[in-house]
């Protein structure tokens, strides 16, 4: 004896959620997109930050400023001693990034010290 019955169609993958904003975080969210495709559409014009990078850097200036020696600004930063040595020595010069770095560096450097701290 067969029973029938009424097969299902299998769900291969879970259905997404839709998403209504219903939390402070998802108003934000929601709002701050509406706010990019008007930009984009030129409606509005958003606030924007402009970072400039010195072309050049003092690198042992910025090192003898710490009062650390190579090795130990080198440690402290997570630079190559090797490359340090070259820039103090005008064989090289560092990258953009690590110009900015070193700007960082020479600005606040116990911040930086602190957010490298193991």
């Amino acid at each position: 004896m067969t029973t029938s019955r009424t097969e299902r169609p299998k769900q291969t993958a879970k259905q997404p959620r839709h998403f209504r904003g219903e939390t402070p975080l998802g108003r934000q969210l929601i709002a701050g997109m509406r706010d990019v495709a008007r930009h984009i559409r030129g409606e509005i014009d958003l606030p924007s930050r402009t970072v400039v990078v010195p072309e050049r850097v003092d690198v042992k200036a910025i090192r003898e400023a710490s009062g650390l020696s190579q090795s130990e600004f080198a440690s402290r930063y997570g630079i190559s001693e090797r490359s340090l040595q070259e820039w103090e020595q005008s064989r090289r010069q560092p990258e953009g990034a690590v110009r900015a770095y070193l700007t960082v560096i020479s600005r606040i450097p116990k911040a930086v010290h602190e957010a490298l701290k193991r």
